[in-house]
C-alpha cells in the first residue's frame, strides 16, 4: 500500500491474470459487479456465514496490534485500525484461505498471509491503493517476493450500526460493512499495468466496531520475508 504517484507499468501476464479472475467472476451465480467505468470490483453477499465470522472477530479480538503502514510517506494517523495476522494452516483458516483462492481461481501459494482488521468508533484508513508503487524503495523487496498485488479480496465479518464503509471516491463505488459480505477487485487495468482508480479508503467507524479480513494475491508465488 502506497500513497506515491509512481505506480508501474503494463504488463500482459498481468493483464491474463485479470481477464481469467474476470471470467471466473463472471460464470459465479453469487457474484455481483459493482457498477464502476474504471475500475473493476465484485460483490458476493452471504459469502461467509454468521458463525464463521463470529470465530475469525474473536481471533482478531485476541491477536490485534496497531495496523502498519508499507510506504514511504504517511504517518502514524494515516491508518489507525488494528490487525492480526492468520495462521493459514490452522485448521479454522486454511478452508476460508483456500476457498479465496479457488474464488478467484489463483495457486495458494500466490496469497498473502490473510490479515484480519478490527476498527474500533473513530478509527480508519486513508485513501491508498493495494498495489505497489515501482518507484518507492520497497518494490525491490517486493518483486523479489512475488511482485505485484493483483486482486484484493476482503470480507466484512459484522454489520456496523453507523460508518465504516469501504468507498472507492475516484471509481463511484461505496460499499457498507454487511456481515459475510465479499469485496472483490483487481488493483490492475486491463493492459496489466496498476490502476490509480482503485484507490480506495476504510471510511471511520461512527458507532460500533467494523471487523474485516483481507486477503492479497500476488502476480507469482509470494515468499514471506525471512
Amino acid at each position: 500500500m502506497s500513497i506515491s504517484n509512481i505506480s508501474g507499468q503494463p504488463s500482459v501476464h498481468r493483464a491474463q491474470i485479470g481477464a481469467a479472475v474476470t471470467a471466473r467472476l463472471a460464470a459465479e451465480p453469487r457474484a455481483v459487479k459493482l457498477p464502476s467505468q474504471v475500475a473493476e470490483a465484485w460483490k458476493l453477499p452471504g459469502y461467509l456465514d454468521p458463525a464463521t465470522c463470529k470465530r475469525l472477530v474473536a481471533m482478531i479480538d485476541a491477536n490485534r496490534r496497531p495496523s502498519t503502514l508499507l510506504s514511504d510517506s504517511g504517518g502514524a494517523s494515516f491508518r489507525t485500525s488494528e490487525s492480526c495476522d492468520m495462521d493459514r494452516h490452522a485448521p479454522d483458516i486454511k478452508p476460508i484461505d483456500d476457498g479465496l483462492a479457488a474464488l478467484l481461481g489463483f495457486d495458494p501459494a500466490c496469497g498473502e498471509t490473510m490479515q484480519g482488521q478490527r476498527y474500533a468508533a473513530g478509527q480508519y484508513f486513508r485513501a491508498h491503493n493495494d498495489y505497489f508503487h515501482e518507484g518507492e524503495t520497497y518494490w525491490p523487496a517486493m518483486k523479489a517476493s512475488g511482485g505485484q498485488r493483483v486482486w484484493t479480496a476482503m470480507i466484512f465479518l459484522n454489520d456496523v450500526d453507523e460508518g465504516g464503509a469501504t468507498w472507492f471516491p475516484q471509481a463511484g463505488v461505496r460499499v457498507a460493512p454487511k456481515r459475510g459480505l465479499l469485496l472483490a477487485w483487481n488493483n490492475m487495468k486491463a493492459d496489466g499495468s496498476p490502476n490509480p482508480m482503485t484507490l480506495h479508503e476504510g471510511t471511520a467507524v461512527l458507532e460500533g466496531t467494523k471487523y474485516i479480513i483481507t486477503k492479497w494475491f500476488r502476480e507469482a508465488r509470494w515468499e514471506p520475508a525471512a
